[in-house]
């Protein structure tokens, strides 16, 4: 009796495991029309496919999606205010050295390009970086340093 009622239970406890849909019905209703929407992994993309959750944005300099806070070189505000979160700006440089990507912290999505002016400076309109000093002005103010090796 005891033989039977452990066979019994077993065979509920594996045929209860194997609970998970056929696909043949999926098969039938994608021939009908109607699609199931699959998940995205790992998140939502952004117009270029990079993925925001895992902190990538693409680099018009490196024509990719990068994590800015792992390839740039970060720059801290000069101005801290006491008890809030500081918020870093990030300048990648092009391989030939001769452009600068600058990744402001503000709500704007875009990055400017900074063009070689001279011996490690880098300057676009109001924008202007030193990379001896790793000093970026904005507006002939220092407004973010980084730490120069």
């Amino acid at each position: 009796m005891r033989k039977l009622a452990f066979i019994v239970m077993s065979l509920v406890t594996f045929t209860s495991c194997n609970n998970a849909p056929k696909n043949s019905e999926s098969k039938e209703t994608a021939g009908q029309g109607k699609e199931e929407a699959t998940p995205s992994i790992g998140g939502s993309k952004d117009e270029h496919g990079c993925l925001v959750a895992a902190g990538q944005t693409w680099s018009e300099i490196k024509q990719g999606c990068i994590q800015v806070f792992n390839v740039g070189l970060r720059l801290n505000p000069t101005e801290k205010e006491e008890g809030k979160a500081v918020i870093s700006a990030f300048v990648v440089l092009s391989e030939d050295k001769s452009k600068l990507e600058l990744f402001l912290p503000d709500d704007s999505k875009k990055t400017i390009i900074l063009d070689k002016v001279e011996n490690d400076i880098y300057q676009k309109d109001n924008y202007k970086y030193d990379a001896k000093k790793s000093a970026l002005y904005v507006n002939n103010t220092i407004k973010y340093t980084g730490d120069v090796e």
